[in-house]
């Protein structure tokens, strides 16, 4: 009957994404998709339903080419499709949209957009009339925040504020500086710098009274959950030892009554490996929540779905046999099943598992991804779902058809040509499979040979999926056949094919990117004079292990990559990853050498893009400099691009653009 209803479902989804299609066709495709259209792309993230199920809150996001910044705004949408209302003002930047337990207010987090206003604030709107009105007003800003269950309170997560030492010189507008005084092991963060002993606390705000502080200590407190008596909160935070020297968080219990002046914490999980994501059940008994149990495996370890009973800490694994990344878990209305997302061959599900017997349903199957999705009235599901060909858009699912809710970017897309996708499954490292989704590009001839682009992801545990991929699309545009690998370290392909990748970095994953560029050759698929390489992140990483590996590549771009492992121990944010994985770099000298690209810097031909962020504390600009330096005095054509202000991830839009034209123009030059 299971196997029945999933074809049934799939059936419906792939009719109402051909119907799509086929109106789409009825346009003019004559456009191939440009860097123009995609900076007019509006990205649609957060999702809240309200609680008689009627409409949902989100927040959509914008590029303000000419002001050169993003602007978010909350939107509402009707359950029928029909009615969408924005709800902030245009340059408020909003965020985080929560309905009020009785549907009267929206909440959400923002920034007035002055200069002044520089710090999130929780803000308020009565639905039914007015302006959104401030409801906090910390110096230091609110980094997350929930309703009570009575809708009388909210829980707030705020870092401690800053020491009064810092205050501006009277007489001059620059401000006074002081030096940054560090004793803490973990003493940095991207996006945020230097870190002191300042943690984030949670804190009950009843009203216009002042936030109560409910917990304390040198310890980091996030995501607090509301138990449904109103009283206890679950949240997770790292207790045990030195918070900086172990990744052991787990689900702790405190209770928010006001009479309770001296708050005893209780510690619900035992794992000795990460817990987070904590959900309570209906009845306000058990906590759901995403356990890893094997720390000693990093990243690569499967993250699994959990429960556990708050009265008496009895645990459930409900995963152990769905080898595959776990998140985001939430309980049925009635508390029989939990609903969660899930990593599995390049699609991102939404699973529904019944607590009863252990049995999982697919409840979107097809080649999807699942970004984020809420359970209303009667388990009413709305998902934050993308394909291939269609970006991010609001899904109502039931059980006989998938409705349509938003059409962001339909009318921007809807003149261009996209590339078609398939997948391809090559034997890899010591013959194993490995998956790639190939983009042909638009009126693709399949008697000539394509130039080819191998987009690497980051992670290294991630996937490339079934959601719209921007960069492949424009590849493919510029005729170009786009490559996205899952090579082994990649999640969705279960734990070992995940474990494969550690300690070795640059050997499995590196084999699978040249067996899948050996099979797209000798098919006559890709031009083996015209192949090319890049990604961000581990993408960059990987793409130095290719370079330093193999000849056959045309052209590279490493983005805010790494190259020389050891420089980056005390200078990026991992070196707890780093001593689990490879050991003290000054003991265990051989297993960091063994895998450090920068050894083989001498051996590269390939013309390389070096790219990143001056701010970047995750892959530190440094190795970056260090590529860029020993390329350049080796006489190999690279040029070395750093955005200043920015961190990891780009976001001012013009370097935004920048980047798009910079890779597309260095593929150009060198590969095509």
């Amino acid at each position: 009957m299971a196997s029945k209803f999933i074809l049934i479902q799939l059936f419906l989804f792939s009719f109402s994404l051909l119907n799509f299609q086929i109106a789409s066709a009825k346009q003019a495709k004559t456009i191939n998709l440009s860097i123009d259209h995609i900076m007019k792309m509006k990205s649609v993230e957060s999702l809240a339903l309200s609680p008689d199920s009627k409409w949902i809150a989100y927040v959509v996001t914008r590029v303000d080419e000419e002001k050169d910044k993003k602007f978010s705004q909350i939107h509402i949408t009707s359950i029928d499709g029909k009615s969408t209302l924005p709800m902030t003002a245009v340059y408020m930047n909003a965020s985080d949209p929560q309905w009020s337990p009785d549907g009267k207010y929206l909440a959400f987090l923002g920034v007035r957009g002055t200069d002044k206003d520089t710090e999130n604030q929780v803000w308020t709107l009565d639905l039914r009339g007015g302006e959104a009105v401030q409801f906090t007003n910390v110096p230091q800003g609110v980094n997350s925040y929930r309703w009570s269950p009575d809708g009388t309170k909210m829980a707030l997560v705020i870092k401690d504020a800053k020491p009064q030492t810092n205050a501006p010189d009277e007489n001059s507008s620059n401000e006074k500086l002081e030096p940054f005084v560090i004793d803490r092991l973990q003493f940095k963060k991207d996006y945020v710098g230097y870190l002191d002993r300042r943690r984030t606390h949670i804190y009950i705000k009843n009203g216009n009274e002042k936030p109560i502080q409910i917990t304390f200590g040198d310890y980091d407190d996030s995501d607090p959950q509301w138990n449904p008596d109103n009283k206890l909160i679950a949240f997770v935070s790292k207790r045990e030892g030195d918070p900086d020297a172990n990744n052991n968080s787990d689900i702790w219990l405190v209770d928010s009554s006001d009479d309770k002046k001296n708050r005893e914490l209780k510690k619900l999980t035992i794992n000795p490996g990460p817990d987070t994501n904590p959900s309570w059940s209906p009845d306000g008994n058990t906590i759901a929540y995403i356990s890893s149990i094997e720390p000693d495996k990093l990243w690569y370890a499967t993250e699994h779905l959990a429960i556990t009973d708050k009265n008496n800490g009895e645990t459930k694994l409900l995963s152990l046999n769905y080898d595959r990344m776990i998140s985001s878990p939430m309980f049925s209305n009635d508390g029989k099943s939990i609903f969660a997302l899930a990593s599995d061959r390049g699609n991102r599900p939404l699973i529904k598992f019944d607590l009863s017997n252990g049995d999982k349903e697919n409840m979107t199957p097809g080649e999807l991804s699942v970004r984020n999705y809420a359970i209303g009235n009667r388990d009413k599901i709305i998902t934050l779902m993308s394909s291939h060909h269609s970006p991010f858009n609001f899904y109502l699912i039931k059980r006989d058809e998938i409705i349509n809710l938003t059409n962001y970017n339909n009318a921007i897309l809807k003149d261009t040509k996209l590339a078609d996708v398939k997948r391809l499954i090559v034997p890899g490292w010591r013959n194993e499979p490995v998956e790639s989704f190939i983009y042909y590009p638009p009126n693709y001839d399949n008697q000539k040979i394509y130039p080819t682009i191998f987009v690497l992801h980051g992670g290294p545990v991630s996937q490339h999926d079934t959601s719209f991929d921007e960069f492949a699309q424009l590849y493919a545009a510029n005729g170009y056949i786009a490559v996205l690998p899952n090579p082994h370290g990649s999640s969705g392909y279960g734990q070992a094919y995940s474990y494969a990748l550690n300690k070795k970095w640059g050997v499995p994953d590196f084999e699978d990117v040249d067996a899948i560029a050996d099979y797209l050759v000798e098919n006559g698929v890709s031009d083996p004079n015209k192949l090319g390489v890049g990604g961000w992140s581990y993408g960059g990483i990987l793409t130095n292990y290719v370079i330093t590996k193999s000849t056959r590549f045309s052209g590279a771009v490493s983005g805010a990559s790494e190259v020389n492992h050891r420089a980056n121990y005390g200078h990026d944010i991992y070196q707890n990853e780093w001593e689990v994985e490879l050991g003290l770099p000054w003991v265990n000298i051989e297993d960091w050498e063994a895998i450090n690209p920068f050894n083989d810097l001498g051996k590269v031909t390939t013309p390389t893009l070096v790219i990143g962020g001056q701010l970047d504390w995750n892959v530190p600009i440094l190795n970056s400099e260090q590529l860029y330096q020993v390329l350049k005095r080796r006489g190999i054509d690279t040029k070395l691009v750093v955005y200043p202000g920015e961190y990891h991830g780009i976001n001012r839009p013009s370097f935004v653009r920048d980047r798009y034209e910079r890779f597309i123009d260095w593929f150009d030059q060198y590969v095509k």
